[in-house]
């Protein structure tokens, strides 16, 4: 299959996963992951392994922030993709903000034939 494919399927995955998150579906968000998903996120805890622990930052999100279209909005996607490994990145607008907010990167990686997230990124730029 050639990057362009590849971009593609993935742009797919990555765009039902924002759509899962802004409709508040948790079953939808959890469907493109490995079950061994690496997480690192703003709030605590520092890194969370594996899919329960990944499901519970959702929970926490959900507590702050209801369903809606500008709930999780992913700008500037840029895609790097092998057969079998792929990176994206980019930066989030959240709970309705105007502007982005956060970084977004992801890692993922394919199945059996199926693109899936491995690694999950999120961070804030803080002045220092």
């Amino acid at each position: 299959m050639n990057s362009v494919s590849n971009e593609k399927e993935i742009i797919k995955v990555i765009d039902s996963w924002a759509e899962s998150i802004c409709s508040g579906d948790i079953n939808g968000i959890l469907a493109n992951h490995t079950k061994d998903i690496l997480m690192f996120d703003v709030p605590e805890p520092l890194q969370s392994k594996g899919i329960k622990a990944y499901k519970n930052t959702w929970d926490l999100f959900f507590q702050y922030g209801a369903p809606s279209d500008d709930l999780f909005v992913i700008e500037d996607l840029n895609i790097t993709s092998g057969n079998t490994v792929a990176y994206a990145t980019g930066l989030l607008r959240i709970g309705g903000s105007k502007k982005p907010i956060c970084r977004l990167t992801l890692g993922l990686k394919k199945v059996k034939g199926r693109w899936l997230i491995a690694h999950e990124h999120h961070s804030a730029p803080h002045k220092l």
